[in-house]
């Protein structure tokens, strides 16, 4: 059974096909390390010092938010708000995806607009809806102001000037890598532990392929193909419209995804494709943050994006193989601040 659909890579729309036995033998274990960029190498007083900058609510405007308010890592790199609030009491536009194994993402946020998980830290800092810094000099200086930050700085970044705003993403996005999940329940199963899936869940990955779901949810990610970093793989959501879901969880809305960043018209309505990993953790759901059971997003996803409607055992199978994404979650403490 071939499935056609739209690859949107760089801006190309390309039609690719992908069958389900093909998509299956692309559904391997998550790898034990993330995609370290060359320019950016980690060590453990960069990850040290990236971490302590990812609890500090002093590089938000106010003191009011950290990134962890939002990307909480006690509750799945989530908050699970329909809408984060950010420094300002404002909400922000589209839900909060995960932080965890966002670092296997070759860009970031739904319109894919971040490169790199620096530029994402970037973003974030001084978008008014998150962090709300005024500028980047103000966000420097809420740092350099502090004589520990100073000196640890200084010994991960040597030269003139280590305490820069490039060295910032660059310490918060060194520690973000950190933040992967291995050794799901499915990563086991595919590596040899054969009695690591239930029967349920067994069934489940069956459907998840012979519904059709595998063939954009695949990789190591299960977030599509593998493309280099800094280009995006993105769906149609919703791909099929006129269900009743487009009005009871307000998917058709003025949010024109991918198209708000490239201004491109075959872009309207594409948004990058989120991981599945750990998704039993991560409600609600969508970028519209509206979809609060895991179950219904299955039932949601079935019509909107197959134009099938999926049988309650159908949703309860598939369900069950979800929840076996779920890897083995990095133990965080909250660091002490300078």
């Amino acid at each position: 059974m071939k499935m056609l659909r739209f690859l949107i890579v760089s801006g190309v729309a390309m039609l690719m096909q992908v069958s389900v036995a093909q998509a299956y033998e692309i559904m391997p274990a998550l790898p034990a390390q993330s995609p370290i960029p060359g320019d950016n190498p980690l060590t453990p007083a960069k990850v040290a010092l990236g971490k302590q900058l990812y609890f500090d609510a002093r590089l938000s405007a106010g003191h009011k938010v950290s990134c962890n308010t939002c990307h909480n890592l006690s509750m799945g790199g989530v908050d699970h708000l329909s809408k984060s609030v950010g420094a300002l009491g404002k909400p922000v536009r589209r839900s909060t995806p995960t932080v965890l194994n966002t670092a296997f993402q070759s860009v970031q946020f739904w319109d894919g607009r971040a490169e790199s998980l620096e530029a994402a830290v970037k973003d974030h800092l001084l978008d008014p809806a998150i962090m709300a810094m005024p500028d980047e000099k103000k966000a420097v200086e809420a740092i350099a102001s502090i004589e520990g930050y100073k000196n640890q700085f200084a010994e991960v970044f040597p030269g003139t000037h280590p305490v820069s705003y490039d060295n910032i993403a660059k310490a918060v996005a060194a520690y973000v890598r950190t933040l992967i999940t291995p050794n799901s329940p499915f990563d086991r199963y595919v590596t040899g532990d054969k009695k690591a899936l239930s029967k349920q869940a067994l069934r489940g990955m069956a459907e998840f392929q012979r519904v059709g779901c595998v063939a954009c949810h695949f990789g190591d990610n299960f977030s599509g193909p593998p493309v280099p970093m800094g280009e995006g793989f993105y769906e149609l959501f919703p791909n099929y419209l006129g269900s009743e879901y487009d009005k009871k969880y307000q998917l058709v809305t003025d949010d024109q995804g991918r198209y708000e960043v490239t201004k491109e018209s075959i872009h309207k309505l594409l948004f990058h494709m989120p991981s599945l990993r750990n998704i039993a953790l991560t409600a609600p759901y969508f970028h519209t943050g509206t979809v609060a059971t895991l179950e219904e997003a299955v039932r949601v996803m079935g019509k909107t994006q197959l134009n099938k409607d999926l049988s309650d055992q159908q949703v309860t199978d598939i369900t069950v193989f979800l929840k076996s994404l779920t890897g083995k979650l990095p133990k965080q403490e909250a660091p002490a601040l300078p």
